[in-house]
């Protein structure tokens, strides 16, 4: 027997600044672990669960509800090394957000050295004369088309494909961070924002304010899994599996 004080939902409720009811469905949806019952048939709950709110609660604030709650679930599953998978896939994630975001300020290094040339003709240029400008196969351009980098207009009539300056500078920002071996994914969101943000000026501001967020969110999914980590250490796989029992509560 252990002398393990027993808490209610309101206690935990409280702790977290939740409702009662919301402790209740966490225990449902597997976020804390199985809760004993009391002869009576009221949720018991104990320090294991105080320790799952507070872990789940830090996850939360940097890898979402639906990431967190997947951590917590597949861990009082009994599946430990699916939680931490999830764990190193989010942090995955936020790396390749890193990498794109690094790819948008060489982008801009690239727009600022080297301002967009005027075209040798009025009218915009077909495909060739842009292959020969940027030193690449025509093939190369349609391939960047058909992965949706690249957004040519086409010639009335003919059909052909009229690259105006902003497509040109499009291909020729494309074929520099290839050369740097970023791949189309992480290329397209450097596109996007400048187009959506219209100017390369824009786009660094946004580019540094996304910088700073990418930051905020790491040191916050550090805490997050540091709390999952003292989780884990005190209190094991197996409770965390199995929660407490009702007569170890009393």
């Amino acid at each position: 027997m252990t002398n393990e004080r027993r808490l209610r939902p309101v206690d935990l409720a409280r702790l977290a600044g939740v409702s009662a009811q919301q402790i209740r469905n966490y225990e449902d949806a597997g976020v804390l672990p199985p809760a004993a019952r009391t002869a009576s048939g009221y949720r018991a709950f104990g320090e294991v669960h105080r320790g799952a709110l507070l872990a789940y609660r830090a996850l939360m604030r940097g890898y979402g509800p639906v990431t967190a709650a997947g951590i917590m679930r597949t861990l009082h599953a009994g599946d430990v090394p699916g939680a931490l998978a999830l764990v190193d896939a989010a942090h995955a994630a936020l790396h390749e957000e890193r990498v794109s975001l690094r790819a948008a300020s060489e982008a801009l290094e690239l727009l600022a050295l080297e301002p967009p040339a005027p075209l040798p003709r009025s009218g915009g240029l077909r495909i060739g004369e842009v292959a020969v400008l940027l030193g690449v196969r025509t093939s190369a351009l349609r391939v960047w088309e058909g992965a949706g980098l690249l957004t040519p207009g086409r010639e009335r009539g003919t059909g052909y494909r009229i690259y105006e300056p902003a497509d040109v500078r499009d291909a020729r920002l494309v074929h520099t961070l290839r050369r740097s071996h970023y791949l189309f994914d992480q290329i397209r969101p450097v596109l996007e924002g400048l187009r959506r943000e219209g100017s390369s000026a824009a786009l660094r501001a946004a580019v540094a304010a996304r910088g700073q967020a990418l930051t905020a969110r790491s040191r916050v999914m550090i805490e997050g899994a540091g709390a999952l980590h003292t989780y884990l250490d005190r209190f094991g796989p197996a409770a965390v599996t199995t929660g407490p029992t009702a007569g170890g509560l009393g």
